[in-house]
């Protein structure tokens, strides 16, 4: 199957899974319930979904559902930092894939709760996967890691902060780790969990998607300098308004390009083990690489 066409498969059964566990634990009237749904279900690429569903195959996994729901997990949990990240306590911005944000859809309260809710709603959707009960403690606990204040939380926390202060290319690339490389790690290696692998397999998938999340923000940062908001559906710019620092204002724009293929390089070599299975994973990072938007 081209890598196309597999891709497309796995958004689709992404947004599947999405509508039926959204069903179950988002599933109120209350405007909350509608500002979450509205952010959850306003697009995107579903990178972190398709990665879990992949890691899944890689591992030949047998039960899809259980790999569904713990992809719909970790799209909750994105989307829930996404509209955080938006608010004018934080980045401030309007925009998210091409729609108004939350906070501008809604009003900045309901924008909290929204978020707050998706939070919640992604490990309630983790612990009522089909799993064993160790896998799905486990796996529970891969997402919490993964968004906490020694993952997500911290990476956020270290953005803000240099806003102000600038970073070097030390705490540049643990701000990165932090904030997108761990969230990313933990969507592959809970695919893994699913399919039952074992440590050393869930080891070089989380290495995989480590390097990966290096490789998705660096060509943010180098989008952020040479696209426009049509093609990125958000506000470009904004990063060198605040003054924040990139893997563009630290390194330039050519050493940022050759950067990313570096680490590109770096998540396949991860795979090495699985030979031709890893074939569709690998083109997703050579993929995510050269993107546009």
């Amino acid at each position: 199957m081209r890598y196309e066409q597999q891709y497309e498969q796995y958004v689709k059964r992404a947004e599947q899974a999405l509508q039926r566990c959204a069903q179950m634990v988002l599933n109120g009237s209350s405007r909350t319930a509608q500002a979450a749904r509205y952010s959850l279900f306003s697009g995107g690429k579903r990178v972190r979904a398709v990665l879990c569903l992949a890691a899944h195959d890689l591992l030949q996994g047998t039960v899809q559902k259980q790999a569904e729901d713990l992809a719909a997990a970790v799209e909750m949990l994105h989307c829930y930092s996404l509209i955080h990240d938006d608010l004018p306590c934080m980045d401030d911005d309007d925009l998210r894939r091409g729609k108004k944000a939350c906070h501008k859809q809604y009003d900045e309260p309901t924008a909290l709760l929204a978020g707050d809710a998706l939070l919640t709603a992604a490990f309630e959707t983790a612990a009522r996967t089909a799993l064993p009960q160790q896998r799905t403690a486990r796996a529970v606990r891969v997402l919490a890691r993964a968004a906490g204040t020694n993952g997500m939380i911290y990476g956020q926390e270290l953005d803000l902060l240099h806003e102000e202060v600038p970073a070097d290319a030390q705490k540049l690339a643990q701000i990165h780790c932090e904030k997108t490389g761990r969230l990313i790690a933990a969507a592959a290696e809970l695919g893994a969990l699913a399919a039952g692998a074992d440590v050393p397999q869930c080891c070089s998938v989380r290495v995989y998607g480590l390097e990966l999340g290096m490789v998705f923000q660096i060509v943010d940062d180098i989008l952020d300098v040479v696209s426009s908001e049509d093609v990125l559906g958000k506000p470009i710019g904004s990063d060198a308004q605040k003054g924040k620092s990139t893997f563009v204002s630290v390194y330039g724009l050519q050493k940022a390009k050759e950067m990313a293929r570096q680490r590109n390089e770096q998540a396949c070599a991860a795979l090495v083990q699985f030979g031709e299975k890893a074939d569709f994973l690998k083109q997703l990072a050579q993929e995510l690489c050269w993107r546009k938007k």
